[in-house]
């Protein structure tokens, strides 16, 4: 085990709030709307812009992670806000700003304001963001009518999202990975919300959604499948994407460390599927969307 975030950890301590769960939080409106919010950040993909010398995207991974999380109710984005936190305000501090208005605008969304705080002996950027949705009280989706049998509808990602690079960096430190090699893994985080916005105006039948990140598609699948059931991946339904097998192989390229296990691979990274959909109407979920898309596996008994 190499990585160096401990995902259990962050598991129990979410589940010791009390009131906290799912991929964010609802407040229920008198006239039966919800409107449904979550928080993120980028994490340590912030240090591959500055790598690169680009913090143009990096926004818009900001955007997603956030608003990825909201949609998995079927909530309409409402707006954003973001903090930025920075030794000086400079040209690269503009050129996150761009990336935010940009996911914005893909998400449908309004930018209603934030913060840029100075901090004198901070030496990277830090980012983090707020989105709002909304729906209706009948509309929302939860988990409630997941049943044995549905199928998981797997959407693919564009990349590596913003998971995983805390390893990712400490192979880069290691030379185990070469950005220059790879710059692909600065690739922005998709944005499903078109997506979820089709499916929700069609009236299709989806019981339930996942956004997928840490902890993998195992862990944020289960997250929202009733008590007695789970969700049995069948890993050979697509095809991963080459650079996952590449920071695979890379630890093996150094002998002085310890090689990146297959079930380390599955709970770090997204593994090339980065939004799930749970739906006894696979076939016509995969015809609304436009999106590359298959069938990822079912819903079975825990036995």
């Amino acid at each position: 085990m190499r990585y160096p975030v401990d995902i259990d950890k962050g598991n129990e301590f979410a589940k010791s709030i009390p009131g906290v769960g799912g991929f964010s939080g609802t407040f229920p409106l008198p006239d039966g709307q919800i409107l449904v919010s979550g928080a993120d950040g980028v994490g340590t993909k912030i240090n591959i812009a500055r790598i690169a010398g680009d913090y143009t995207t990096i926004g818009i991974d900001l955007v997603a992670m956030c608003v990825n999380d909201v949609i998995t109710s079927g909530a309409k984005p409402l707006y954003f806000l973001d903090y930025i936190s920075t030794q000086k305000i400079d040209a690269n501090v503009a050129d996150i700003m761009v990336g935010i208005y940009k996911g914005c605008e893909i998400a449908g969304m309004k930018l209603l304001g934030g913060e840029t705080a100075e901090h004198y002996k901070q030496s990277e950027y830090d980012l983090a963001g707020f989105c709002t949705g909304i729906v209706s009280d009948y509309d929302i989706i939860t988990g409630v009518g997941i049943k044995k049998g549905d199928s998981i509808v797997g959407v693919k990602s564009s990349g590596l999202h913003s998971n995983g690079f805390s390893l990712i960096n400490d192979m880069l430190w290691r030379h185990e990975l070469v950005y220059k090699e790879h710059p692909e893994i600065l690739t922005p985080t998709h944005i499903y919300a078109p997506m979820v916005s089709k499916l929700m105006e069609d009236g299709v039948g989806i019981f339930g959604m996942a956004h997928i990140t840490g902890g993998g598609l195992q862990e944020n699948i289960d997250r929202i499948i009733p008590q007695g059931l789970h969700a049995h991946i069948d890993w050979t339904s697509w095809e991963r994407p080459e650079i996952y097998n590449v920071i695979q192989r890379g630890a093996q390229t150094n002998p002085l460390t310890e090689d990146i296990t297959e079930e380390e691979m599955r709970r770090v990274f997204n593994c090339g599927i980065g939004y799930c959909i749970v739906t006894p109407y696979p076939d016509d979920v995969m015809d609304i969307i436009d999106e590359d898309s298959m069938i990822i596996g079912e819903v079975v008994d825990n036995s």
